[in-house]
């Protein structure tokens, strides 16, 4: 255990400048815990496929309930977590309200993760 350990210092002592560099560039532990809860959105199925069909469409629950096979309920639920993490958004016209992902970034960590799949 002893030469485990003595053989990591002298890496770290060999590579001090690439451990200041990266720990000067690290972004900070409140951003790392913020990113690591929009991997965790991301991580549901459900939630998944309502960001998938909205990279289609600004849609309504009862499009997306009956797109999706799901009671109106489960994806009202799934909506109000995607809203919460700032993924989707809305807008209401007359009694409908309508919803969309937040912005362009969304559409672009879906993209990249079905082309990273798809290799």
């Amino acid at each position: 255990m002893s030469e485990i350990i003595d053989e990591n210092c002298k890496l770290i002592k060999k590579n001090e400048h690439i451990v200041a560099d990266v720990a000067k560039n690290m972004p900070s532990d409140d951003t790392l815990i913020e990113i690591a809860e929009l991997f965790k959105v991301f991580g549901d199925s459900t939630r998944t496929k309502i960001i998938s069909a909205l990279t289609y469409s600004e849609l309504c629950v009862d499009v997306l309930a009956a797109t999706l096979k799901m009671t109106k309920s489960a994806v009202s639920h799934q909506l109000r977590i995607l809203r919460q993490t700032k993924i989707v958004k809305y807008r209401k016209s007359g009694k409908e309200v309508y919803y969309s992902l937040d912005d362009e970034h969304i559409v672009k960590i879906y993209d990249l993760a079905r082309e990273h799949l798809s290799e």
